[in-house]
């Protein structure tokens, strides 16, 4: 993640490839969920009742998207298309530092 990405107090900070989302600090895990559309109809969406803190487009330069924490210990990576534009919402539970669920939402933008 870039050293420039600042959350300052904000939810989440963004640039073309990154996105920081606060979270609460280390008192227990944090539960993400990711969702790749298109998604079978019968399927399980992102929780209406979360509150979106980044829909915006990110630059997947291998079409992977990594999910990780701060301090880098662990990190899970996700083939979610080709490389290129992709239109990413994120969504927490309770936006800030009590956050302890985010639901992220992609896909393939047509550009």
């Amino acid at each position: 993640m870039p050293l420039s990405l600042a959350l300052a107090d904000a939810p989440a900070a963004s640039c073309d490839t990154h996105v920081a989302v606060r979270v609460r600090p280390q008192r227990g895990l944090i539960k993400v969920r990711l969702f790749v559309q298109p998604q079978p109809e019968d399927a399980d969406g992102a929780d209406p009742t979360f509150d979106t803190v980044f829909d915006g487009s990110l630059l997947l330069p291998d079409g992977r998207l990594a999910i990780g924490d701060v301090e880098q210990l662990t990190r899970f990576v996700h083939r979610v298309g080709d490389r290129g534009e992709h239109r990413v919402q994120v969504a927490v539970d309770s936006p800030g530092a009590n956050a302890h669920a985010i639901d992220i939402t992609i896909a393939r933008s047509r550009t």
